[in-house]
């Protein structure tokens, strides 16, 4: 006889056997405990290896049918034969057992035999995680992944179980970190809600666990977004829309500031409370309780930076503690991220220009504008302050009013270089070139329009000269 004529009639004979057996189900299975000696298929191979061909050919028309056809029940004894007698034939075992067991669980009608096909399914996930604790590629543990899937599971099929599914996907979470998969950090945050809810976590837990997936899902938006994976980016930014949408009755600020207000009486030296205070209540715009205030104090005191500098330098701005600001500002400027120095010396320029401390003022726009020129605020900034000193810029009708040509020179090179700045600009313009001197003016004063113009004030500028219109 031909070899595969030998293979098709072993199956046609398993089939058979199969076939005269009891309805056997998966619900009754027993983890099977590994030992020393046990090879890939176990103590009787020949067996082994016909079932997992005759369950995979069953499995394959299935998945075929998209998951329809009636052969699900070939499916079962096969599959539950490899399951208990060869647990190392081959990880799709547990990968298919997976979809079976959902299968089962969603289109059963009782109630009780529901809940064993729970504790089924549950079951395949803890054998996969026996026999198959690394991926078989990559060798990196895989335990934490498989976690998140019967996590994800259990408080899909069971939510009165909902403490035995927040304790796996805490594991799960702890285990792969920043790896976690987006829809496991989803079911993760609703489980600590539960919890909360039912009274088994404080709800100081839901606030500590907000914080720790949304920090793990900006960290993979960065990479996907360097990596320019698109559709991951989109994908990973509806897991954050989802968890933020779930956070959001738990996010006001009375309560957040009331749960972080204990917390912060406890340890307030906790350095690494301090930054989970000053991003969460900035992430959900509390900065203007004093708490907020009082931990960027605190936090740059034991942790000095450039960007707790700033942070706190803008919240003193906001409430026109001008010194402050200044000093916090001109420590911002220090910081190795260009755009966020270029920031502080625009926010330091706009801050001296409030206290008329000009010729600082400028200098600092200056500045801002060697870090970004096509950058059109600082030339405001500039323009505001010639045309606020116009008239302490000259002693007559005529020199009273020259630096409103240069006012308008820099609103006009503002809007040129930064077509947002453009309004701003207009505006400006129109409103400060009506105090140009009139035509008789500059003739009584011996000049014509068109003539270059050299400013001398507390700035130096050349311009050029115009009649108010």
């Amino acid at each position: 006889m031909k070899p595969k004529a030998l293979v098709k009639a072993l199956l046609v004979l398993f089939v058979a056997v199969f076939m005269l057996q009891p309805n056997a189900t998966a619900d009754g299975l027993k983890l099977t405990e590994p030992q020393d000696s046990m090879s890939k298929y176990g103590k009787d191979s020949v067996t082994c290896v016909i079932n997992i061909s005759l369950y995979r050919e069953f499995y394959r028309q299935w998945k075929a049918s998209n998951y329809e056809s009636p052969v699900i029940k070939d499916i079962i004894n096969p599959w539950r034969w490899v399951f208990q007698n060869c647990p190392l034939g081959s990880e799709n075992t547990y990968v298919d057992g997976v979809k079976i067991m959902q299968y089962r669980i969603e289109t059963e009608k009782n109630p009780a035999v529901k809940d064993k096909l729970i504790d089924t399914l549950m079951m395949v996930y803890d054998q996969r995680m026996m026999y198959f604790p690394n991926h078989y590629r990559t060798g990196v543990q895989q335990k934490g992944n498989i976690l998140g899937r019967k996590g994800v599971d259990l408080s899909t099929y069971d939510q009165e179980r909902y403490e035995e599914a927040y304790n796996i996907l805490r594991e799960s979470v702890e285990l792969d970190g920043d790896d976690s998969d987006g829809t496991v950090l989803i079911y993760y945050f609703r489980s600590v809600i539960k919890m909360a809810r039912k009274a088994k976590l404080d709800t100081t837990a839901i606030v500590d666990v907000y914080d720790q997936v949304i920090d793990i899902l900006d960290h993979n938006i960065i990479r996907l977004n360097k990596e320019g994976d698109t559709k991951w980016v989109e994908n990973y930014k509806n897991f954050k829309g989802n968890i933020d949408a779930t956070f959001e009755p738990f996010a006001t600020c009375p309560e957040l500031i009331r749960i972080f207000k204990k917390k912060m009486d406890k340890t307030p030296d906790d350095v690494y409370l301090l930054k989970k205070i000053t991003s969460l209540l900035s992430r959900r715009d509390c900065q203007e309780d004093p708490l907020y205030i009082n931990a960027s104090i605190k936090l740059h005191k034991l942790e000095p930076s450039p960007e707790s500098a700033f942070n706190i330098g803008f919240l003193m701005l906001k409430d026109e503690k001008y010194s402050y600001a200044i000093s916090y500002f001109d420590e911002a400027t220090r910081s190795e991220d260009p755009d966020r120095a270029q920031t502080a010396y625009k926010l330091l320029a706009e801050t001296l220009r409030a206290v008329k401390n000009y010729p600082r003022a400028r200098q600092m726009a200056l500045k801002a504008l060697e870090l970004n020129p096509n950058d059109g605020a600082p030339y405001i900034t500039i323009g505001d302050m010639y045309a606020a000193s116009a008239k302490d810029c000259g002693n007559n009708d005529f020199t009273s009013r020259v630096a409103f040509w240069a006012a308008v020179d820099k609103y006009a090179q503002a809007k040129r270089v930064d077509p947002s700045q453009a309004d701003a600009a207009d505006k400006r313009i129109a409103t400060y070139s009506v105090y140009f001197p009139s035509l008789e003016t500059i003739f009584f004063y011996d000049y014509k329009e068109g003539d270059r113009y050299s400013i001398d004030c507390w700035f130096k500028e050349e311009t050029t000269i115009r009649a108010a219109r």
